[in-house]
C-alpha cells in the first residue's frame, strides 16, 4: 500500500471569515511557547552538532567533550549517549509536557485576515519524479540530507588526503586511503541511522509534536533507509576492495577480534540491510508484498548485529532513535494482544467489505484516523492500514472501516465473511479473530477548519471521506465547532458498481434537512463505463450478506502512543529513567570493576539494557495502564450502541435507496467514461465561491495526487487561496 499523509494547511485560513483555533489560557500559551523555543533550540544545536562533526574544528570539540565527560561512571558510550541520543530523548521529553498542557482544548471561532499566507509543509514544489508529490519542507529537508552527506565526504575526503605520509608505497597509501574512507562512509551513515527509525515510530510523541502522522512519514523512512543503505554499503565496498588488495579477504570478513571493529556482525548486519533494501523497491513490493514484509523483519538481526559490531560507544550515537522505535514497538505489541469484537462484517456488491469493530468509550480519534488490522484466520503475521470510515461521534463504542477487496488477504476475509454468513446460525459466534493497532493520524480535525472544502477521491479512497462528511453533519446538527459549508466530492471509480459505497452514510437520519445548512456537491467519474447500465441515477446498494453480530465486550485496547497523554508519558519517562538507571548499575558493578573491554561484548549488554529498561520499567507502567483501563471500563454503562449499530444496518436498505433520494439525487452528478479535469474544477469552485479559503483533502494513487498538486499549485500562483491537504492512502496491501 502507499502510505498516506493528511498535511497542515497550505495557505492558512485566510479569508473572509473565521478559522477554528485553540482556545487557551494566557499562562498556558506561554508555557507552550517556552517548550517549543526550547525543542526548537535543542533540535537546532543537534542538527548542527552533526554538520560541523566532519570538519576538523568539529573533531577537537568532539575530543574535548569527551575528554570532559569520559571520567564519569558511565565512562566513553555515556558521553556519546548524552551527546548525539541525549537531545532527541529530551526533546521527547518536553513533548509530552507540551502535549499534556495543550489537552482537549475547546474551539472557538477567530476573525482572520484577508491575505493568504505561505506554508512550507504543503506546497507542492516537485510534482513528477522518483519522490511524489513533495512539499517545499521536505524539499529543504531533502537539500539539507544531501548538503551533509556531500559535505561530509568531501571534508573527510581532503582531509584523509592531507593526512597520508609521502614515505609510504602507492599501494599502502591506497589501502589506508581505502580503509580510511570506508570507515568514514559507515560514520556517515550511522549518522542517518540516527533519523532512520523515527518516522516508523506510529504512535511516537515526535511524530504528535509536529502532527505528521505515521502514514506520511513512512516515506521519510522509505527515502533515509536509501540513502543509509547506500552509505553502508559503500562503506562495506571499500574495505572489501582494500581487502581483495591485501589478499586477505575470507580471513577479514570472518575476523570477530574483541578489541576494535568486530568485521564478521557488520558482515551479517550488512547482509540483513542488503536483504530489506533489495525487497523493499516497488517492482519487488508489488510482485511479492509477502517477501518484502518478512525480509523486512530482519531489522532486529541488522540492529543487534551493528551493536556487536561497532561496540556500545558507537552504537550509543544512533541509540537515542532506535530506543524510540522499541518503546513503540512494545506499547503496539501489548496492543495487539487484546482480541477485539467484531460488531459486524458485511460484503457488498461492489466487491468492498465493511467491518464494524468494537472500542471504549475513552479511545479517542478523529475522522482522519487509519488503523492496523489483523485477522488471526488469515494471517497471524500480517497487519494491514485501513482509514476509518466513521466519525467519533457516529458511536461511543464502534468503529468503522471499509476495505476493498484487491488482493489474496482481501479476498480471503471476504471468503470467510461469505461462508460464515451462509454456514453458521445467529446463534453462534462467528469465527472471525480480529487485533487492532491504533487509530492513529492526526489529532487535529483540519476538516473542520475551512469553510469550503473540496475532497478529491479515487475509488476506495472516498472511505476517509465518508468520515469527513458524518463528523460534519454530526457536528452541524448537534451545534458544535464545524465550519464547513460548502462541499465539493471529486471521486473517480472504474466501474459504477462501486457507487453504492455513497450510501453507507445516512445523511438525513444524521442531520435531518442538511441540504438547508450544507452546499454539498458530488460530482462522480465512471472512467471505464461510457454509459450507466442502470437507470440514470438509480444505484444498486443493496447488501449481498452480513455476519451475526459478536458481542464480548471487548474492545480495541487504550494501550496506543496516541491515547492517553499522561500515561504513554510516564511509560517514556520510566523505561528511558529505567535504561540510565540500568547502565549505571551494569557500570557499577560488572563492567568497570571486572575490567570489561570487549566491544562487542559491550556492544550486546548495551541493546540488552534498552530492551530490558522497555520491557521491565516500561511495562510496569503498561501494566498500570491496563489497570486503570480496565477500571474506567468497568465504570462505563453496560449498554452501550452496538445495538444501534446493527439496527441502523438492518434499515440502511431501505433509507439509502437511489442515494437517498430526498437529498443526495439533485447533489449528484455521474460523468461516464471520462476523467476529473481539476484545472476546470478549480476554476469554477473559484468562479462559484468567489476569492475563499478551500481546503482540498486528496485520497488516491500517485497520479490522482499529482495532477491535484499541480492545479494547486498552478491556482496558488495565480493568488487564487486554495489550500491542499493531501490525504493520500491506496487503503489495502495487494495481498
Amino acid at each position: 500500500m502507499d502510505k498516506s499523509s493528511v498535511h497542515k494547511p497550505l495557505l492558512s485560513s485566510r479569508g473572509s471569515g473565521h478559522a477554528f483555533v485553540r482556545k487557551t489560557p494566557g499562562f498556558v500559551n506561554l508555557a507552550k511557547w517556552i517548550l517549543k523555543i526550547a525543542m526548537w533550540v535543542l533540535f537546532t544545536s543537534w542538527v548542527a552538532l552533526m554538520f560541523v562533526f566532519p570538519a576538523e574544528f568539529g573533531s577537537k570539540l568532539f575530543q574535548k567533550w569527551v575528554a570532559a565527560t569520559s571520567g564519569t561512571v558511565f565512562g566513553v558510550s555515556g558521553s556519546l549517549f548524552l551527546l548525539f541520543s541525549g537531545p532527541i530523548l529530551i526533546i521527547a521529553f518536553l513533548a509530552v509536557v507540551f502535549l499534556i498542557i495543550s489537552g482537549e482544548e475547546e474551539l472557538h471561532e477567530k476573525k482572520t485576515s484577508k491575505y493568504p499566507s505561505f506554508r512550507l509543509w504543503t506546497f507542492p514544489v516537485l510534482v513528477d519524479g522518483p519522490f511524489g508529490v513533495v512539499s517545499a519542507a521536505e524539499v529543504i529537508g531533502i537539500l539539507l540530507f544531501i548538503v551533509y552527506v556531500l559535505w561530509a565526504v568531501g571534508s573527510y575526503t581532503a582531509r584523509l588526503l592531507g593526512s597520508l605520509s609521502g614515505d609510504l608505497t602507492f599501494k599502502m597509501k591506497s589501502l589506508l586511503f581505502l580503509e580510511i574512507l570506508g570507515l568514514r562512509f559507515g560514520s556517515i551513515g550511522l549518522f542517518c541511522l540516527v533519523f532512520l527509525f523515527l518516522p516508523i515510530a506510529r504512535g511516537s510523541v515526535l511524530l504528535r509534536l509536529i502532527n505528521i502522522p505515521f502514514e506520511h512519514a513512512t516515506k521519510y523512512h522509505v527515502w533515509l533507509g536509501h540513502l543509509t543503505m547506500l552509505l553502508f554499503t559503500v562503506h562495506g565496498l571499500l574495505y572489501l576492495v582494500a581487502w581483495t588488495i591485501e589478499g586477505r579477504l575470507l580471513q577479514q570478513i570472518l575476523e570477530w577480534k574483541d578489541i576494535g571493529v568486530a568485521n564478521l556482525p557488520g558482515v551479517i548486519s550488512l547482509l540483513a540491510g542488503l536483504l530489506m533494501w533489495m525487497t523493499s523497491f516497488a517492482p519487488v513490493r508489488k510482485l511479492n508484498f509477502e517477501l518484502f514484509f518478512y525480509t523486512h523483519q530482519l531489522y532486529v538481526i541488522f540492529v543487534v548485529f551493528l551493536a556487536l559490531h561497532v561496540g556500545d560507544f558507537l552504537f550509543a550515537i544512533a541509540a537515542g532513535g532506535i530506543f524510540i522505535f522499541l518503546l513503540d514497538r512494545f506499547l503496539r505489541f501489548c496492543q495487539s494482544r487484546r482480541v477485539v469484537d467484531i460488531i459486524s462484517a458485511k460484503c457488498l456488491p461492489c466487491g468492498t467489505v465493511e467491518l464494524v469493530l468494537a472500542k471504549p468509550e475513552n479511545l479517542r480519534y478523529n475522522a482522519l484516523s487509519f488503523v492496523f488490522l489483523q485477522v488471526r484466520e488469515l494471517s497471524w503475521l500480517q497487519w494491514h492500514p485501513f482509514s476509518v470510515s466513521s466519525s467519533p461521534l457516529d458511536g461511543k463504542y464502534h468503529i468503522s472501516v471499509l476495505i476493498k477487496v484487491l488482493g489474496k488477504w482481501t479476498e480471503n476475509l471476504r471468503g470467510n465473511i461469505l461462508k460464515s454468513s451462509k454456514d453458521v446460525p445467529c446463534s453462534l459466534p462467528t469465527k472471525l479473530t480480529a487485533s487492532v493497532e491504533g487509530p492513529y493520524g492526526h489529532e487535529i480535525p483540519y476538516h473542520m477548519m475551512y469553510e469550503n472544502l473540496i475532497l478529491v477521491a479515487g475509488g476506495i479512497g472516498i472511505s476517509p471521506f465518508l468520515a469527513i462528511l458524518s463528523d460534519i453533519l454530526h457536528s452541524v446538527r448537534q451545534g458544535k465547532p464545524c465550519l464547513p459549508r460548502n462541499i465539493l466530492i471529486v471521486w473517480a471509480v472504474k466501474r459504477s458498481d462501486e457507487l453504492p459505497l455513497l450510501s453507507t452514510i445516512d445523511m438525513e437520519s444524521t442531520c435531518p434537512s442538511f441540504s438547508n445548512k450544507l452546499n454539498l456537491q458530488t460530482h462522480v467519474y465512471v472512467t471505464r463505463e461510457s454509459e450507466p447500465p442502470l437507470e440514470e441515477g438509480k444505484i444498486q446498494s443493496t447488501v449481498e450478506s452480513s455476519l451475526c453480530p459478536m458481542s464480548k465486550g471487548s474492545g480495541i485496547s487504550v494501550l496506543v502512543g496516541t491515547g492517553h497523554n499522561t500515561w504513554s508519558g510516564l511509560y517514556i519517562i520510566s523505561s528511558t529513567a529505567g535504561f540510565v538507571f540500568l547502565i549505571a548499575l551494569l557500570d557499577v558493578f560488572y563492567i568497570n570493576p571486572f575490567h570489561i573491554s570487549t566491544w562487542w561484548y559491550k556492544g550486546l549488554l548495551f541493546i540488552a539494557c534498552m530492551a530490558a529498561s522497555v520491557f521491565g520499567f516500561g511495562g510496569f507502567v503498561v501494566g498500570l495502564w491496563h489497570l486503570w483501563d480496565r477500571k474506567m471500563s468497568a465504570k462505563e454503562q453496560s449498554k452501550d450502541d452496538r445495538l444501534d449499530v446493527n439496527k441502523a444496518e438492518d434499515t440502511k436498505s431501505v433509507a439509502h435507496k437511489d442515494l437517498d433520494e430526498r437529498s443526495l439525487a439533485n447533489s449528484t452528478s455521474i460523468h461516464y467514461g471520462a476523467r476529473p479535469d481539476f484545472n476546470e474544477i478549480f476554476g469554477t469552485v473559484s468562479k462559484d465561491w468567489g476569492h475563499v479559503d478551500i481546503g482540498v483533502f486528496v485520497c488516491g494513487p500517485p497520479s490522482l495526487q499529482s495532477s491535484v498538486a499541480k492545479e494547486i499549485r498552478s491556482h496558488s500562483v495565480r493568488r487564487q487561496s486554495i489550500d491542499p491537504i493531501f490525504h493520500f492512502n491506496s487503503h489495502s496491501f495487494d495481498l
